[in-house]
């Protein structure tokens, strides 16, 4: 019987150890699954950036050659507008160019930005003159530059000429002889 008894006595201090050495196992399991999905949770956040960061290059790369073609945008506008004693045939053909060209703009989501008769907005316009007109104050008047926007983003301000107001005339002030202030 003595022998049954030792032999429980010696199976506890090991049962004791095999349930703690599991629980540091478990433990330490935990900690790695924890550790395994922050790393996770952060390579994923990681391929988001790098992607996004990809994108915005792509776009201002984009926006970069954009920029240059509104400079051409604007030759053709005028050109056109000058164009009265030209052959109607090359009429056409330069005012092709320009709708193919234009085409281009809209495939890539640029639009120009309407602004006479529109309030100022320093987010959209630059403000080249200030002069008095009939219109209210702060309006545009005249549009010097179209600006422009490439997927809802501004790429380049519209340069425009606004309305200080109407002119007004300077107030007179009526002297009082010292004889009207007299009094007997």
């Amino acid at each position: 019987m003595n022998e049954k008894h030792e032999d429980t006595k010696t199976q506890a201090p090991a049962a004791d150890d095999a349930k703690a050495a599991l629980e540091q196992s478990q433990t330490l399991v935990a900690e790695y699954t924890d550790h395994l999905k922050r790393l996770q949770a952060e390579f994923e956040n990681y391929v988001k950036r790098v992607e996004k960061e990809r994108v915005e290059l792509h776009a201002r790369a984009s926006e970069r050659l954009i920029l240059k073609l509104l400079s051409v945008v604007d030759d053709f506008e005028r050109a056109l507008h000058q164009l009265k004693e030209v052959p109607a045939e090359t009429k056409k053909g330069i005012e092709l160019i320009f709708k193919n060209l234009h085409k281009v703009l809209v495939e890539e989501k640029v639009e120009p930005m309407a602004c006479v008769g529109h309030k100022i907005d320093p987010y959209n316009h630059e403000v080249l003159m200030q002069v008095e007109s009939e219109a209210p104050e702060g309006e545009i008047i005249e549009e010097l530059q179209k600006g422009y926007k490439m997927n809802g983003r501004v790429i380049r301000y519209a340069k425009v000429k606004v309305s200080k107001g109407p002119k007004t005339e300077p107030k007179t002030q009526h002297k009082h002889s010292s004889e009207e202030h007299k009094h007997d």
